[in-house]
């Protein structure tokens, strides 16, 4: 037994030496244009899921959440800071979004694989390692609106996404 512990403690040991090997010497690609390896790809991604899931797991989602006014303000600070990575019906990513890697996702898609206090901790902490920068500055209330929107955009209309910007210019439009 003491012989099996010792080998996997030595195959560790040295798995942790190889890695920090490659680290140093500079063979990972780090530039943008490079895509990760298929192992750096799996562990990011299920370091972000996993984290994503425990993180919000005790938030509680306000009453209200598809109230009409909430998407107006939604709306307003996801076409302000959001609309330029992700897109929006109607509106393509734009050359920040274009060029972040990995790319940033579609919502209209992936939105729905994440309840609403997921997409919470998300807007507000931010993924680090991604390009999505945290909104911890703005009000939750802010935030929850942002949640609210994010949540109506799949299957939303270019004429929907319209309708809803121009209501949030005509009530004053800007986020505190």
């Amino acid at each position: 037994m003491r012989t099996v512990i010792a080998s996997l403690l030595i195959a560790a040991l040295l798995a942790v030496l190889g890695a920090g090997a490659v680290i140093y010497a500079g063979v990972y690609d780090i530039g943008a244009t490079a895509p990760h390896w298929r192992m750096t790809t799996w562990v990011l991604e299920t370091a972000r899921t996993r984290a994503i899931k425990a993180q919000a797991s005790g938030i509680p989602v306000p009453a209200g959440l598809d109230d009409p006014a909430r998407l107006i303000i939604g709306v307003e600070h996801y076409a302000a800071h959001c609309a330029v990575c992700h897109g929006a019906p109607g509106v393509p990513k734009g050359d920040i979004g274009r060029g972040l890697s990995p790319p940033p996702p579609d919502l209209g898609k992936t939105a729905p694989l994440y309840n609403p206090a997921e997409l919470f901790w998300i807007v507000k902490h931010g993924i680090k390692m991604t390009g999505m920068p945290a909104w911890a500055d703005h009000s939750d209330e802010e935030l929850w609106a942002t949640v609210a929107f994010v949540e109506k955009l799949p299957g939303m209309s270019e004429q929907d996404y319209a309708r809803l910007v121009m209501a949030s210019m005509t009530h004053g439009g800007g986020h505190h």
